[in-house]
């Protein structure tokens, strides 16, 4: 009976041995190193993500923001091709709808300043005609609601203020209108030249500015030959003369 027992035993033990045998082994999770999976590599899918290493996120569009507003445009007139009004000129005051503000050939008298209505004298010579625009239109506001302020707009008519006097041994002594740059040679050839008694080294350009003349010399062989800065361009109200 004893010996039965064993034998069962034996049997039993070596069908439970061979059954386990039988069993795959478990995935090892060791990863060998110096090989492409490495352990940091080995990171969890739901892992955290590290701070450090990743890439920086790109900033989320801004709002829409109200638009600034655009500073004013503004124009300056300055600089030598600027025309400034001047003593007899002969300007157009337009004021948009008002036919009785409205006035054609203005004349600038000596003292620089125009006659107009309601505003009597406006200082005009020395401005240019956006200038003298803008000042009609701030003496005409006070006579006018808010919500109508006038357009006013001026044009000069005759430029015969830009004018230059060529005086002594030339052909042709007189005034003559510059209503572009010109030089003293320009003024000059419009005399129709020199007289065959004129002194080419002694010939003057007498330039009022304010309260002060101021004479300067004009050499006009230097100007002939083409010499920098010899042929000078005038002004208006020079006087050009040639002794």
């Amino acid at each position: 009976m004893i010996a039965r027992f064993v034998t069962v035993s034996a049997v039993f033990l070596g069908l439970t041995v061979s059954a386990f045998a039988q069993q795959p082994a478990p995935a090892s999770t060791d990863v060998p190193v110096g090989t492409a999976g490495r352990a940091a590599d080995a990171v969890p899918a739901d892992a955290p993500a590290d701070p450090e290493a990743a890439p920086e996120a790109a900033p989320a569009p801004a709002e829409s923001a109200a638009a600034a507003p655009r500073p004013p445009i503004v124009t300056l007139e300055d600089g030598p091709n600027v025309y400034r009004i001047g003593p007899e000129d002969v300007l157009d005051f337009h004021v948009w709808k008002n036919e009785e503000l409205t006035r054609d050939r203005v004349p600038v008298r000596p003292d620089g300043r125009v006659s107009l209505p309601l505003v009597n004298d406006l200082m005009a010579a020395g401005l240019t005609p956006n200038e003298l625009r803008a000042q009609y239109a701030a003496r005409l506001a006070p006579f006018f609601q808010e919500e109508q302020v006038p357009e006013v707009s001026v044009t000069v008519r005759e430029m015969n203020s830009s004018k230059v006097s060529v005086l002594g041994n030339v052909r042709m002594p007189g005034r003559y209108a510059v209503n572009s740059k010109a030089t003293v040679l320009d003024m000059l050839a419009l005399a129709q030249g020199l007289t065959e008694f004129a002194d080419k080294g002694s010939i003057f350009v007498v330039r009022r500015s304010g309260d002060t003349t101021e004479q300067m010399e004009f050499k006009y062989d230097d100007a002939i030959r083409g010499r920098e800065g010899a042929n000078f361009f005038v002004a208006p109200g020079d006087v050009i003369i040639v002794r």
